[in-house]
């Protein structure tokens, strides 16, 4: 191999810098490419369960979020294929939760209507579930509506990788998957979640959501009403290698 690749992969046709131990998808967000995802988050374990990041490999399908990057490897990422898939897997997403997001207070900040518009989503597609799962407001400062979890499980490794407590978990199977709360009664409002927990602010869609905080950013100046998906995820892996750096 060329000395000078070394290190260095291809995706959509751009020579990329990677560092051992890197997943494709460290190596992307750190080269401000980026690939579509839902249950990756910098800083947790890679889940590799939402799917919407795989690419491909010279034929191959792999998950970006938790293949390690090697030297000389193609990956094809942003073509019109894999966006279709990725698509299907939002409608798909959409119509097995209530994601009505005209009446949930997550929009504009929703990840999963984010990635909606980015690939050009215009309907379900799909008959809709409209799932009938316990919300638990038993919280004096959080509510969890289960109806609207994707179970990314995020929130899980928040938890325990950086909070340092298990406050939720993920029980069953299939369409009975579902969070729960590791608490004597299971009621979120006799854990020991608290304000300051990266658990409870960490879900992408609106499964955990603060209460008295309704409309604190009016619609059309939230997040994704100002920046795309992939703007404001390059921003935020951008300030965590800065921060990394300092």
């Amino acid at each position: 191999m060329n000395p000078a690749l070394a290190n260095t992969l291809t995706i959509d046709g751009q020579v990329i810098p990677f560092t051992q131990g890197q997943t494709i998808m460290d190596a992307a967000l750190a080269a401000g490419i980026y690939i579509p995802h839902l249950c990756h988050k910098p800083g947790l374990t890679p889940h590799g369960s939402c799917k919407l990041c795989t690419v491909d490999i010279e034929g191959r399908n792999v998950s970006a979020c938790t293949y390690p990057a090697s030297a000389g490897m193609q990956v094809a990422n942003n073509t019109p294929a894999l966006n279709e898939v990725r698509k299907t897997l939002i409608q798909m997403l959409f119509v097995e939760g209530n994601h009505l997001c005209p009446t949930c207070d997550k929009t504009g900040d929703c990840t999963l209507q984010a990635l909606g518009y980015h690939l050009g989503m215009l309907d379900g597609h799909f008959p809709p579930f409209y799932p009938l799962r316990e919300v638990d407001a038993s919280h004096p400062d959080f509510i969890l509506d289960r109806d609207r979890c994707i179970m990314c499980a995020l929130c899980v490794r928040a938890s325990q990788e950086v909070d340092g407590k298990n406050v939720f978990a993920l029980s069953g199977r299939g369409a009975n998957n579902h969070v729960i709360v590791n608490s004597p009664s299971g009621k979120l409002g006799d854990s020991d979640l608290t304000q300051d927990d990266l658990a409870a602010h960490i879900c992408p869609v609106g499964a955990i959501l603060p209460k008295n905080q309704g409309h604190e950013v009016p619609i059309g100046r939230r997040t994704f009403d100002l920046h795309t998906v992939a703007e404001s995820d390059l921003a935020v892996a951008l300030m965590k290698t800065e921060h990394h750096d300092d």
